[in-house]
């Protein structure tokens, strides 16, 4: 290894291979940079070399051998991409029909809506992180089909909740089918109002907020169990008794209605609806962290941030070295350091680069908000 004069080693930099004290005791990873504050603790110590068999270099660049592994993970991601967006859109059209029979034939099939959810229940075990990346992308065709569009993402996110939370099989259906249909009752609602581009008045708002009421009494009538009918009803409830229609508190609401009512609300922040363009992923997680213990349940909250990470899979993202990325999945022990993408940057040999954020090193600075 070769040896470093620690006064010599300009601050800020990153080895491109770990750093020792001795021959044995690591003192600094390649991602971790050194820092003014390291140097200082060293001198102190009476250390005045380093040793490597790496160098300084200004910004951290991973080994290839070092992410490897990593980067072949995300090799096919392309092709896992567009089958996902495919699914994606074909689950949205069976929520477009079950809405229309809902609206003109006043009737929907159970068994068929469990089917549907226990196919789209294990398609999110599988290709969660390509689900979330490409319903981030993929927008209403008109204003009509934002009902649809809801349900559908409502209803992937509540699952990855649901799956954080380890609910069984059958209770992760049947919440499933409880997010898909928790608008249900908009169905009955004139379009003037659910499609409204403009401030409602206060009489068609309140009109508007009878929706879960409509909903809860057309499931029942339709054979759907009670924890279902529930989630209808209880999706705009509070944990504070702020919300409608019944201005019930946390402790009388239904866990899937809790579930729904996150899933639900961080899918409105996220989407354009004719009345308002589309926040980031980013914007939606902190604005639920911030109600966080007033209008939804903490655990919830929690299972949201850590299945999706502050900054959501498919958010563009400014890392702290100035290169931009897009975040591709999360880091399941700390939501705040997802792995990244790295944007017009790819390896020697022409594959794209992934990197895993850290504290203590590469970091995401903020959101790309204009690419949203």
């Amino acid at each position: 290894m070769k040896t470093f004069d620690i006064n010599l080693i300009p601050a800020g930099h990153f080895f491109s291979k770990p750093v020792y004290i001795d021959d044995e005791f690591v003192l600094v990873s390649q991602e971790m940079e050194f820092t003014v504050e390291l140097k200082k603790i060293l001198i102190e110590w009476r250390f005045d070399s380093v040793k490597s068999n790496g160098e300084p270099q200004e910004m951290y660049r991973e080994d290839d051998s070092d992410s490897k592994n990593r980067e072949k993970l995300f090799r096919n991601d392309s092709v896992k991409l567009a089958e996902a967006k495919m699914y994606y859109l074909n689950f949205r059209q069976f929520a477009r029909d079950v809405f229309v029979r809902a609206a003109n034939k006043n009737n929907i099939n159970y068994d068929t809506i469990g089917e549907k959810m226990r196919e789209v229940c294990d398609k999110v075990k599988t290709d969660r992180r390509f689900l979330l990346q490409v319903q981030k992308d993929i927008r209403a065709d008109n204003d009509e089909d934002f009902l649809a569009v809801h349900a559908v993402k409502s209803t992937i996110v509540s699952i990855v909740i649901g799956i954080y939370l380890k609910l069984p099989a059958h209770r992760l259906i049947e919440l499933g089918v409880a997010a898909l249909l928790h608008e249900i009752g908009m169905v009955k609602l004139p379009s003037r109002i659910t499609q409204s581009k403009t401030e409602l008045s206060s009489k068609d708002r309140a009109t508007l907020m009878l929706h879960p009421s409509i909903g809860f009494e057309m499931l029942k009538s339709f054979g759907f169990s009670m924890a279902v009918c529930a989630a209808a009803l209880e999706h705009h409830e509070r944990e504070n008794g702020s919300g409608y229609p019944h201005k019930l508190t946390g402790d009388k609401t239904g866990l899937y209605g809790k579930i729904v009512a996150v899933a639900c609300s961080y899918e409105a922040i996220t989407s354009k609806r004719p009345h308002k363009d589309a926040r980031g992923g980013y914007e939606g997680v902190t604005d639920l962290l911030r109600n966080k213990g007033n209008c939804y349940d903490d655990a919830i909250v929690r299972a949201l941030v850590f299945s999706l990470s502050i900054y959501p899979i498919g958010e563009p993202v400014m890392l702290s070295n100035g290169v931009k990325g897009t975040v591709v999945d999360i880091n399941p022990s700390d939501p705040r350091y997802p792995v990244v993408q790295l944007l017009d940057e790819n390896r020697s040999d022409g594959q794209v680069r992934i990197i895993e954020t850290r504290s203590s090193g590469i970091h995401i600075t903020g959101p790309l908000t204009d690419n949203i």
